[in-house]
C-alpha cells in the first residue's frame, strides 16, 4: 500500500509541481544572494543609482533574451543576434545619415520603422533557412552569424558608422538616457517587452504552441500543430526584439562597427538557461529570462566593485555560469 500511495498521481503531481516552483524560484533566488554579496563587497553596491544602473546597461541582452526565449522554448537556437545587432544598427545609422527625410523628427521615425522590419526579416531569413531549408539551427544561424557580420565590416569598410546630425543625436539621446517619473526609458522598456512576451507565451494558442514544439515536434505534429510556421515565427519575434535592443543601443554610442554585438549570443542564451528555460525546449519562463540577464549585469558590477576578481575575467565568468545552469538543469530533470 505504501508503494501504491508513493506512486499514486497523486503524489507524482505533487512533486512535479514541488520541481517546477523550484526551477521556478531559483533564478530569483540566485538574485537576492548576488545582492546580498554584493551588498557586503561594496555598500554603494545596493544603492537605487547603482541598481539602476545596472538594470539600464541590462536592457540590451534582456531584450535579446527575450525572443530566445521563444526560439529556445521551441526547440532551437540563434546564435547570430549579435551579428544581427551589429548589422540591423548599421543600416539604422546609414539610413539616418542619408537625408533622405528633411524633417529630423520624420526621419527618425522612419529609421525606426525600418529597423523593427529589417530586424524582423533577418529572424525570418533565420527561420526559412532553419524550417524550409531543413538545415540544422546550430548550423543555419551559425551561417548567418558570419553573413551578417561579413556585411556590417563591408558596409563599415572595417571602420565605424557613426550618427553625423547632431540634432538627430540630441533628438534621439533621451530614448537611452532620458527617464519617465525617475524611471530609465530602458527599465520601462525591459518591462513593457517582458509583459507583451509573457501574454504571448503564457496567455494565447501560439505560446501554447511554442511549448508543444519544443516538447515533442512529432506529437505537436500529429496533433495538428503547423510546427515550421510555430518555429518561423519564433525566429521573427527573436529578430524583432534584436531591433529593439538597437533601437536602445543606437542612442547610447551612436555609433556601430563589426565589433558590435560580439559574443552577446553567449550572454543571451546563458540568461535564458539561468532564468529556467530548459535549453532542449519545452518550457519558457520569460521572466526567469530577465532575471537571468540581471544576473549577468549584477556579477560584472561586482566584480567591478571589488578587488577580488579582475573584470577582464568576465566572459569566463559568464561561461562558467551557463555550464554550472546546465548542470543543475539536468540535476533537477533526472530527479523528476
Amino acid at each position: 500500500m505504501t508503494v501504491g500511495t508513493e506512486f499514486s498521481p497523486q503524489a507524482r503531481r505533487q512533486r512535479s509541481w514541488r520541481e517546477i516552483d523550484l526551477r521556478a524560484v531559483a533564478p530569483f533566488a540566485a538574485l537576492a544572494l548576488l545582492l546580498i554579496i554584493g551588498a557586503l563587497v561594496n555598500p554603494n553596491f545596493i544603492s537605487i543609482t547603482n541598481l539602476s544602473n545596472v538594470a539600464t546597461r541590462s536592457a540590451f541582452i534582456a531584450i535579446i533574451a527575450v525572443g530566445a526565449t521563444f526560439v529556445i522554448s521551441a526547440g532551437d537556437l540563434d546564435l547570430s543576434v549579435g551579428s544581427m545587432v551589429a548589422f540591423v544598427a548599421s543600416l539604422m545609422i546609414l539610413f539616418m545619415n542619408s537625408g533622405a527625410i528633411a524633417d529630423p523628427s520624420l526621419m527618425l521615425a522612419a529609421a525606426v520603422a525600418l529597423t523593427l522590419i529589417v530586424g524582423s526579416l533577418c529572424g525570418l531569413a533565420n527561420g526559412l533557412i532553419t524550417t524550409i531549408g531543413r538545415i540544422e539551427p546550430f548550423i543555419a544561424t551559425l551561417g548567418t552569424m558570419g553573413i551578417y557580420r561579413g556585411l556590417t565590416t563591408w558596409l563599415s569598410q572595417g571602420g565605424a558608422i557613426t550618427v553625423k546630425s547632431a540634432e538627430q543625436q540630441a533628438l534621439y539621446r533621451p530614448v537611452y538616457f532620458g527617464s519617465v517619473l525617475g524611471v530609465p526609458v530602458p527599465i520601462l522598456v525591459i518591462l513593457a517587452v517582458t509583459l507583451v512576451a509573457a501574454f504571448i507565451l503564457y496567455r494565447t494558442r501560439y505560446g501554447r504552441h511554442v511549448t508543444a514544439v519544443g516538447s515533442n515536434r512529432e506529437v505537436a505534429r500529429y496533433s495538428g500543430i503547423g510546427v515550421d510556421r510555430v518555429r518561423m515565427m519564433a525566429f521573427v519575434i527573436q529578430g524583432l526584439c534584436v531591433a529593439i535592443a538597437v533601437l536602445l543601443y543606437v542612442p547610447r554610442l551612436g555609433s556601430t562597427s563589426a565589433t558590435t554585438g560580439i559574443l552577446w549570443e553567449l550572454q543571451a542564451i546563458t540568461a535564458v538557461v539561468v532564468g529556467g528555460t530548459a535549453l532542449k525546449g519545452g518550457a519558457g519562463r520569460v521572466w526567469g529570462t530577465i532575471c537571468g540577464a540581471f544576473i549577468l549585469e549584477l556579477v560584472g558590477n561586482i566584480m567591478l566593485l571589488s578587488n577580488f576578481i579582475s573584470e577582464y575575467l568576465i566572459g569566463a565568468i559568464q561561461g562558467t555560469i551557463i555550464i554550472v545552469a546546465m548542470l543543475v538543469q539536468r540535476s533537477l530533470a533526472r530527479r523528476s
